[in-house]
């Protein structure tokens, strides 16, 4: 059945355990140390600002590159007849107050 454990043996299993529990306890130490609790949270809200960086860079290039396919060709060559009306009307609404203003003096 079982064998008969000689007090060394007891003790050696009491020192090991003993060990054993000592280096858990020193775990959980370090992992509700205030520091570590902050360190967890600083690397939590940074990953979260890097993917929303990310997703934004990805959207705002998605966005330029429609604009840009808008206004140039895929060989690379300007799409005069869109660039002109775009031209005019950034003019008239810009020139505009400016002229309403010039009026008002």
């Amino acid at each position: 059945m079982s064998e008969a454990r000689t007090p060394a043996q007891i003790e050696a299993d009491i020192a090991r355990r003993r060990q054993e529990l000592a280096v858990t306890l020193d775990e959980i130490g370090v992992r509700v140390h205030p520091s570590t609790i902050v360190g967890d949270a600083k690397a939590k809200v940074a990953s979260t600002v890097d993917r929303t960086a990310g997703r934004a860079y990805v959207a705002v290039n998605r966005v330029v590159s429609d604009a840009r396919a808008q206004f140039v060709s895929p060989e690379g060559a300007p799409r005069v007849e869109r660039i002109v009306p775009a031209a005019l009307l950034v003019v008239g609404v810009v020139g505009l107050p400016g002229l309403k203003a010039e009026r008002l003096r």
